[in-house]
Formats: structure tokens, C-alpha cells, sequence
């Protein structure tokens, strides 16, 4: 059985999440937005998110450790040293936010001893939360939900997006040319799709701890596979603004072989 403090922790952060949806479809499309040091965009809405769910999250857990894109810039490697973390992108998809596209989500991780065992995403086109995690299943709103168990073919759906280091642009020949491809301009939605069973898998070049931390769980606890391309990232130790990008695959099984092979 889950602990208590587990389980408080999965409704509290179910109710901080859904808290902020009304600002963030009432600014949708609206918000002024500038550029970062590492060239991402960034609204206020993104602050307010990030700022609001913390806030709310930390009366009730004052001890644990609070780590979000939008913190204040910084050098510094933050040790996570807490049984309980809490990894934040307050919107998935700013480009897509800011600019009217509506494929964004709030993503909230819970991580215990480093591990990603629940994860919560907020999907602002579909007015959904997907929520669930090993052992716990996963839910698309109120449904249950399973990773596709069918082999991948031609008519297979793959998130995919153009990777930002072009040393991978053989990697976008070699799916285009096996898949049908879907670039939605979210990470966590490429990855909580295949969760939920919308898309059949999904190969990422770009994305950061962030990006990722949530809808892992969804994905592992739904009966799917994700596989990391350049190293391990659980248990996650430290906390880096300036983090590399990660590389990874997922989908079932047979997905995953197949993206293994035809990428190596």
C-alpha cells in the first residue's frame, strides 16, 4: 500500500495544478512573453504558475525540495538531499502558449528518493489532467489508460521534434520515411500521448529534466518503455538549470526495439 505522506502529497498536487488552469487558459494566447539566456521563451504566466503551485505545495510540505525551470537564473547545481522533490515546467510548450497554439501543459513531478513515482500533467487543449504512476495506473481525465499495445507499421503516430542539434537531422529522414509524424511543440505531450495511448511512441533530442519528469511515471505505469539515449536520469541527484539535453525513446516494447534499431 502507499505511504501517507505519498498519498497526501498526489492530492495535494492534483488540486495546486488544476488551481491554475483558469489563469492559464485566460491568458492563452494574450500574455507578453521575452527570451531567456538559453533561448527559450518565458510569459509572466509561467512565473505566476510556477510561484502559485509552490507556494501552495510548501505550507502543507515545508521539507521538501522545490525545483522549477522558472527559478531565477543560476550556475549553481542544487543537491537533492529530501526523501520528497517536486520538479516543475509551469508551461510545456511556451512557444505554443504564448503565440496561440494550444498544445501546452502544466507538468508536476513527485519524486521520492530522486525517482519519478507520480506525475501529474494539466493538457490545456483537451482540458485534461493526466495523472498516474507505478502502481497507481493512469487516468486521461476519467478514463483509464494504456500505452498502444500494437506493433508499430506505417500508419504508426510519432511525436517527434526537430532536434536542436543537427548531428541528429538523420534521425527525422529515417522516421519520416517509417511513420507518420507529429511535432505538437511539447515534450511532455509527445510523452503523456503515448501514456495515454494517442500516440504510439515518440523520440526526443531537446528536452531537459522538466520536460520529462512527470510524464514519465505516466508512461512506465501505463505498460510502456522509455529508454534513455545518453545516460540514466533516475534517481535524479541534483537539480541544473544548465543541464544538457536529454535523448530518449519510448512507446511499448516493440516500439522501442524497432526506434532502437532504426536509429543505431
Amino acid at each position: 500500500m502507499p505511504s501517507p505522506d505519498l498519498l497526501s502529497r498526489i492530492e495535494a498536487g492534483k488540486r495546486a495544478v488544476l488551481g491554475q488552469t483558469e489563469l492559464m487558459h485566460r491568458e492563452f494566447g494574450r500574455v507578453q512573453s521575452s527570451w531567456k539566456y538559453d533561448g527559450t521563451r518565458v510569459t509572466a504566466v509561467d512565473v505566476a504558475i510556477s510561484e502559485a503551485i509552490f507556494r501552495e505545495l510548501s505550507r502543507e510540505f515545508p521539507d521538501d525540495h522545490y525545483f522549477s525551470e522558472e527559478l531565477a537564473e543560476t550556475d549553481t547545481v542544487m543537491p537533492l538531499t529530501q526523501r520528497f522533490a517536486w520538479v516543475l515546467d509551469p508551461i510545456d510548450g511556451t512557444n505554443n502558449y504564448a503565440t496561440g497554439i494550444p498544445y501546452c501543459a502544466i507538468s508536476l513531478a513527485l519524486l521520492e528518493n530522486g525517482v519519478p513515482v507520480y506525475g501529474l500533467v494539466y493538457d490545456m487543449a483537451r482540458r485534461v489532467l493526466i495523472h498516474g504512476g507505478p502502481g497507481f495506473g493512469v487516468w486521461d481525465g476519467d478514463r483509464v489508460a494504456r500505452v498502444k499495445a500494437t506493433p508499430p507499421d506505417a500508419q504508426s503516430l510519432l511525436g517527434f521534434h526537430s532536434p536542436y542539434d543537427k548531428e541528429f537531422a538523420r534521425h527525422a529522414s529515417v522516421l519520416v520515411q517509417n511513420f507518420k509524424i507529429r511535432g505538437l511543440g511539447s515534450s511532455t505531450l509527445h510523452l503523456a500521448y503515448v501514456a495515454v495511448g494517442l500516440l504510439d511512441g515518440t523520440v526526443d533530442h531537446n528536452v531537459r529534466i522538466w520536460d520529462i519528469a512527470a510524464a514519465v511515471p505516466l508512461c512506465l505505469a501505463a505498460g510502456g518503455e522509455v529508454h534513455f539515449l545518453n545516460g540514466e536520469q533516475f534517481p535524479m541527484k541534483v537539480f541544473n538549470l544548465r543541464m544538457g539535453r536529454i535523448q530518449f525513446i519510448a512507446g511499448n516494447a516493440a516500439v522501442c526495439a524497432t526506434l532502437r534499431k532504426l536509429l543505431a
